[in-house]
């Protein structure tokens, strides 16, 4: 009989809708039902593309005896980490604090009001590797609870203390400008793997934003150094098994330092990120190989992980009916029996797929280190493979759509269509934003996620409102649409009105000041995957500063500036954790550059708007338009020339003359 996760919304909460464990949602009830009865929480926390999530469902979640003793001895309940960021963050707070190491699932055992006692990670159903089998260590947590009830409270409330007194503490604001993007440059250099790209040992995460940062540092310096990291750690990644070979798109990391064998969940959030590099680096190098991946990872965003709705999907899973990596990866007797035996040696060859495997038991997952020789016949083995590959078990999609990964998702195919000529990724993007508008905002507020066209309960937190802003903004460029505009600037004053940390100017909270009290209140500052909330929110803030209208410019500026300075201590000693803020500094320290094109005809306002963002540095603020267009101030007071389209470039307060040619325009900004 299904327990109280099948009304839920969360893929991986209705993953454990048939277990036999009594779960409850996140709720006030819950916590009332174990004071109640005077137990502890177990709390689990995890997500539906989680393997080892998984692997621990299979083995204690749904064994009847463990979950006779877990609905006997505690009040269960599951979170899903996507849907609860805040939840989450608390909690793995907590479970780093207590075992110096973090990850998913998390387990955790909590007092009825909250504070945990103890907590960990993946436990397995018998003993090994020195962990205790996880009824063990129910059997350990119920017996301290009855027989030293006084310990337990007094360590759980230790804890919660030492946790809330941590999260209200600031690093010294140091102010984000020329010399320490030098220093950040420099630090990634020095930490950069020449052999394989991209930095640090295994496991190893693609990193999309220090990436960003990088391009933009050459691009504003000059400095060749950076642009090299890039092309480097791009082409590896894109030649490695992390990347998908057949249908694009990347895995979440790869397991060793050469990006051969990945964890295989393909996730929304690494995607939006890469493709938005990809298609940078190659507007900025015309590398035929970047435009690629690029094409196919907006492919892939666009073929597997679009909703009906309009939105996107958050992730494809690890797992393929348990197994890790079923559905991709190959052994040369497969691909023969795919492709015949000539192509098939071939294939084996150009993939790197041998008779021992790169992967396990004698798999190998599939990398293109070169370039075929013979494009045509690559093109039919690729197109026959992925048919192959097809008719395999598939993957579980995990098809809740997260407001902040949609967000990411937006710029990114909004940014690229733009860059690139393809209007209808920009065009996905806008049905996207309005899916989001039209659900996700409720009471003036906006939500987390929804599924299937119905929109959650949990509140959105400042990434949320940061990353879909910063995707409005990025719209409103790429379409001229006032109310883009309009849209974002609304959702960065919710921001600045509900997040901002009152005793800290330029800190932000993760969570409004009006949202459920939890232990504490959630502050991140580090990019990790993907943005933090902070720094998506100061990247906005930037651009807004710009694109708003005089009344509100100057107090967008100023805190974006508060804003980074907050982070600029983590910048100059950690810039591998603050990718997306020396993102946002490059493009503050810039101006940001902004272009400003207005045209009757539409055809040469195009050609001058396709022209600025060909040869524009990154970051730069491109709107064209018709002249004093309605709701745009970045029109205002800018006329024709000669009754001629022309186009305004102005670096922070200082604009050049206006130029009515491409050529002009691409001299202009090349200075």
């Amino acid at each position: 009989m299904p327990n109280r996760l099948a009304a839920a919304t969360s893929p991986y909460l209705l993953q454990h809708a048939d277990n036999p464990i009594e779960w409850w949602e996140w709720s006030d009830e819950a916590f009332a039902e174990a004071a109640r009865r005077d137990v502890p929480i177990l709390l689990s926390v995890g997500y539906a593309a989680c393997h080892w999530c998984h692997v621990m469902a299979h083995e204690s979640f749904e064994d009847a005896a463990t979950a006779a003793q877990v609905n006997a001895d505690f009040v269960a309940i599951k979170v899903d980490r996507e849907e609860r960021p805040d939840i989450d963050a608390v909690y793995m707070t907590a479970t780093q604090a207590m075992t110096g190491q973090g990850g998913w699932p998390m387990t955790c055992f909590l007092t009825p009001v909250g504070e945990p006692f103890h907590c960990g990670t993946y436990y397995p159903s018998q003993p090994r590797h020195g962990l205790p089998s996880f009824r063990q260590l129910l059997d350990a947590v119920t017996t301290a609870w009855n027989d030293d009830r006084d310990r337990v409270r007094g360590a759980a409330g230790d804890m919660a203390a030492r946790l809330a007194e941590t999260a209200r503490a600031a690093l010294p604001p140091a102010v984000v400008g020329e010399g320490v993007l030098d220093d950040a440059a420099a630090g990634l250099a020095d930490a950069f793997d020449a052999q394989h790209g991209g930095f640090g040992g295994a496991p190893k995460f693609p990193p999309s934003m220090a990436l960003e940062f990088l391009l933009r540092h050459h691009e504003r310096t000059g400095s060749p150094r950076p642009l090299e990291l890039v092309a480097i750690t791009a082409e590896r990644m894109a030649r490695g098994g992390m990347y998908d070979q057949l249908a694009g798109g990347f895995a979440r990391y790869s397991v060793d330092a050469g990006w051969v064998v990945p964890h295989f969940e393909k996730m929304l959030y690494d995607n939006a990120l890469l493709l938005r590099a990809y298609a940078h680096l190659a507007r900025r190098t015309g590398s035929a190989l970047a435009r690629r991946v690029a094409e196919e990872t907006a492919a892939f965003l666009l073929r597997d992980l679009r909703t009906p709705e309009g939105g996107f999907a958050s992730a494809l899973d690890a797992d393929t009916e348990g197994v890790e990596g079923l559905t991709y990866a190959w052994t040369p007797a497969q691909l023969r029996e795919a492709l015949g035996d000539a192509d098939g040696a071939w294939a084996a060859e150009l993939l790197t797929v041998t008779d021992g495997g790169t992967f396990e038991h004698g798999m190998s997952t599939l990398q293109l280190l070169a370039d075929p020789a013979d494009p045509e016949r690559w093109a039919d083995v690729r197109s026959r493979l992925l048919a192959a590959r097809a008719a395999r078990p598939q993957p579980a999609r995990d098809d809740k759509v997260v407001t902040s990964w949609n967000g990411m998702a937006i710029v990114a195919l909004a940014e690229a269509g733009a860059a690139l000529g393809r209007p209808e990724w920009v065009v996905a993007a806008g049905e996207a934003a309005d899916l989001l508008l039209r659900l996700h905002v409720v009471d003036g507020r906006l939500r987390r996620s929804s599924r299937a066209g119905a929109v959650g309960v949990a509140a959105g937190v400042l990434e949320d409102h940061a990353l879909l802003a910063a995707g409005l903004l990025a719209l409103h460029q790429a379409t001229g649409d006032a109310a883009r505009l309009r849209a974002g600037l609304d959702l960065l004053d919710l921001a600045l009105a509900h997040f901002a940390d009152p005793d800290a100017p330029g800190a932000f909270f993760d969570t409004a000041d009006d949202a459920e009290q939890l232990l504490h209140r959630p502050r991140e500052i580090t990019d990790n995957a993907s943005p933090c909330g902070a720094s998506a929110l100061a990247d906005a803030l930037v651009t807004a500063s710009v694109l708003a209208g005089p009344d509100d410019a100057g107090r967008y500026r100023d805190a974006a500036e508060a804003a980074l300075a907050s982070a600029g201590t983590l910048a100059q000693r950690h810039p591998r954790f603050a990718g997306h803020w020396l993102t946002a500094a490059e493009a503050a320290v810039a101006g940001p550059l902004q272009v400003a094109v207005v045209g009757s005809s539409p055809t040469a306002r195009e050609a001058l708007v396709s022209a600025a963002r060909e040869a524009a540095t990154g970051g730069t603020v491109v709107v064209g338009g018709e002249p004093d267009a309605p709701g745009v101030p970045l029109l205002a007071d800018r006329p024709l020339v000669d009754d001629a389209a022309a186009a305004y470039v102005c670096r922070g307060f200082v604009c050049d003359r206006p130029v009515t040619t491409t050529d002009e325009l691409v001299a202009l900004l090349s200075t």
